[in-house]
């Protein structure tokens, strides 16, 4: 089976953006997603929850040694990080923070970019920080899709404005068109093999 991935990071005014990019994903959206949202370290397991109205996939939290599968999101649990490693399955870590913050974006986009290489897009919404502006660019050193929210259409535009200064992306969308254009890209997006 072969199947590639979506990072989605999201800061400030996050919530309705990454819930908009989600509910725009057809039922058989063939990649696996992965959402590292900035939150509270004493958030529930809620944020999932919230991501599923909405969205045609199954959303959940992810857990530690949990495999990656197509047509599945995953959401970063509050005060970890979220990492992927090379046998397609999750870590999660209480590491120091990045950027000041845990779950971190470039955490994510990093060690992902490591494993599926150009099998990989990375989307960065609104935010204020410039946690996944490293993320995104180590997604373009090894071959992979880098997809930003046009600042002008973000709640708060410091973290798409960090990323474009990081690296030359693919797609600068408004908010509305990011959804779409993954699903438009998922058919014809290379694949990582698994066994």
């Amino acid at each position: 089976m072969r199947f590639g991935a979506v990072a989605i990071g999201a800061s400030a005014g996050g919530l309705e953006a990454v819930a908009a990019v989600l509910s725009a994903l057809p039922a058989d959206f063939p990649l696996a997603v992965m959402v590292v949202q900035h939150i509270a370290p004493t958030a529930d397991d809620a944020l999932a929850q919230r991501f599923q109205r909405g969205c045609r996939l199954p959303v959940r939290e992810a857990e530690d040694k949990e495999p990656l599968l197509p047509g599945v999101v995953f959401v970063a649990p509050a005060d970890f990080h979220l990492m992927v490693e090379p046998e397609l399955r999750f870590s999660l870590s209480r590491e120091e923070r990045v950027n000041y913050s845990r779950p971190s974006i470039d955490v994510l986009m990093e060690t992902a970019a490591e494993v599926f290489c150009s099998a990989l897009t990375g989307v960065i919404l609104t935010g204020a920080s410039a946690d996944g502006a490293a993320g995104l660019a180590a997604i373009k050193r090894m071959g992979g899709r880098a997809i930003v929210q046009a600042p002008e259409t973000a709640e708060v535009d410091i973290m798409p404005r960090a990323a474009l200064a990081a690296c030359e992306v693919d797609d600068i969308l408004p908010l509305g068109d990011i959804g779409p254009a993954l699903a438009g890209l998922a058919s014809g997006a290379p694949c990582k093999p698994i066994s």
